[in-house]
C-alpha cells in the first residue's frame, strides 16, 4: 500500500484560525512551474477506467504524471513513486506549509 501525504499549513496558527492554502494560491503557485498542469477531472486507467472530478495540479515526472490535489485546504499527493519526496519537499517549502503523513 502506499503512503499518502498532505501538505498543510493546519499545524500553523494566525490567531484563533488555523491556515489554510486556497485553492487559487494553488493555481497561481502551479501556473508558474512548467512541470505541472491543471486539471479538474484526474482519471486512472488499469484494468477499468476511473475519473475524479476535483482540483488536481498534474506534475510530469518523464512520461509519468503524478497528481497532487487540493482539496479542503491542502494539498494531497501519493508517495508511490520515489521521485515525488523532493519535489513534495519542494512544494511545501515555497507554499510555507508542512508535511504530514496520511
Amino acid at each position: 500500500m502506499s503512503q499518502r501525504y498532505r501538505i498543510t499549513r493546519a499545524l500553523q496558527e494566525e490567531g484563533n484560525s488555523v491556515k489554510t492554502i486556497s485553492l487559487e494560491e494553488c493555481k497561481q503557485y502551479f501556473s508558474s512551474k512548467a512541470d505541472f498542469s491543471y486539471t479538474s477531472v484526474f482519471t486512472v486507467t488499469g484494468a477499468t477506467t476511473m475519473s475524479i472530478d476535483g482540483d488536481f495540479f498534474m506534475w510530469s515526472y518523464g512520461d509519468i504524471k503524478i497528481p497532487f490535489r487540493h482539496y479542503q485546504g491542502d494539498i494531497y499527493v501519493s508517495g508511490t513513486n520515489e521521485a515525488v519526496i523532493p519535489k513534495m519537499m519542494e512544494v511545501a517549502s515555497e507554499l510555507r506549509a508542512d508535511i504530514v503523513e496520511g
